[in-house]
């Protein structure tokens, strides 16, 4: 846990929890201040300047948008004192390496259960919420063989494939971590309420959103990210070609994680995403002993590093990505405001979003935006998801995509 005062604790949650600040918006405020009590007296000159949204800074001028910012915050601390819950801050000196490592890392996260499943070795196996049954019966015979080898299973606890996955690894040690799309508090889909249940009692439920948030289209691109950052590799087992599955699978490679498929029927459209991935260079996995032949780190059985934003953090060794995408290493301090590149807005367009202003109204590949704005390749992935789903952006083929709103 954090060595930090109450109130500082408090301060970095209401900071953490106020509506549109964001994790870098986070970060670059504790940089800049020295600390979250500092940083929430921030005038709102200094927001507009250093927000890459209008929202943010909109918000941080609402009294309103302020209080539910306190009132998150101390909900969180009342949900904190039931048996088996914690908030982790990126301050705490467990908080988990490999959630700092090519992605802006959350401020606080949402625990339920054992934390020490953040640190043991991981696999991630995603794929069709409408998963044939053959595809359920793989998901759950790999979940269990991987718990039974010692090694956790990591999904998003959705209908089909996550859930079987998870399901498997609970016929065993029960050591599975489900990454949540809403609050720790709001249980989706509501027909996996007692799978909810016997992973909180055996494993561990994670979420970075605040409590009572609901499933927001939006939410779900940010969980996958979590979900490829916090495993060693990321199995699909069944996935259309246009399945989010695939997102997790290119977030997983952008920033290092193994990636691997199972093969199934040509005849079946839910199999075309794992053929695709495959051709692309993926893994081809049919039993357990391919997945720890490619990775046979995860027998290593050695407990994953920490990384605290208090202290210096070593170089994590990881494998190079499948794809051939540059990885972007997380400093073990943020630095300081005019040097962080994932900040930069672009020139002419001072409170809109930096994102959308770079991509323009042409068709864009995702890699020339992170290397025209410097954002790390996971996170604008995962938020031209989100820009997708809300339809201001629409993907072409080729992997590129198009500013449409």
């Amino acid at each position: 846990m954090a060595v930090i005062s109450d109130t500082e604790r408090l301060a970095w949650l209401e900071l953490a929890l106020t509506p549109y600040v964001g994790s870098e918006l986070f970060l670059k405020l504790l940089q800049h201040y020295g600390s979250a009590e500092a940083a929430l007296q921030a005038p709102p000159a200094f927001i507009e300047q250093a927000a890459r949204q209008k929202q943010a800074a909109a918000a941080w001028c609402n009294p309103e948008k302020r209080a539910l910012g306190k009132a998150a915050a101390e909900a969180a601390l009342t949900w904190e004192r039931q048996e088996g819950c914690r908030l982790m801050m990126l301050c705490d000196e467990d908080f988990p390496t490999m959630l700092a490592e090519g992605l802006t890392p959350p401020p606080v996260l949402f625990l339920r259960g054992n934390p020490a499943l953040l640190h043991r070795p991981s696999v991630a196996i995603v794929g069709s919420r409408h998963a044939t049954p053959q595809a359920m019966r793989i998901a759950r015979d790999f979940g269990e063989a991987l718990d039974a080898r010692g090694i956790t299973v990591v999904s998003g606890m959705a209908a089909g494939i996550d859930s079987a996955a998870h399901q498997g690894a609970l016929q065993q040690s029960g050591a599975t971590v489900a990454v949540w799309g809403t609050g720790i508090d709001r249980i989706y889909p509501p027909g996996n309420k007692q799978l909810a249940y016997d992973i909180a009692e055996r494993g561990l439920i994670v979420s970075e959103f605040p409590l009572n948030t609901r499933p927001l289209a939006g939410n779900f691109p940010r969980r996958n990210r979590l979900i490829a950052a916090l495993s060693q590799a990321v199995l699909v087992v069944e996935a259309a070609v246009e399945s989010g599955s695939l997102i997790t699978a290119k977030l997983a490679a952008d920033i290092g994680r193994e990636v691997m498929a199972v093969p199934g029927s040509i005849d079946n459209p839910h199999s075309k995403g794992c053929h695709k991935l495959i051709k692309e260079g993926a893994k081809l996995v049919e039993c357990l002993e391919d997945i720890v032949q490619e990775c046979p780190q995860l027998l290593q059985n050695a407990p994953i590093s920490s990384y605290s934003i208090n202290k210096p953090r070593r170089k994590a060794a990881a494998t190079a990505p499948l794809f051939a995408e540059k990885r972007v290493e997380q400093p073990p301090h943020p630095p300081a405001a005019s040097e962080r590149p994932s900040e930069k807005a672009a020139d002419g367009h001072q409170g809109e979003e930096a994102l959308l202003a770079a991509m323009g109204y042409d068709p864009v590949h995702p890699d020339t935006l992170s290397q025209n704005t410097g954002l790390a390749a996971a996170d604008v992935y995962a938020k031209l998801l989100e820009y997708e789903l809300d339809g201001t952006v629409a993907a072409l083929p080729g992997g590129r995509y198009q500013r449409i709103g």
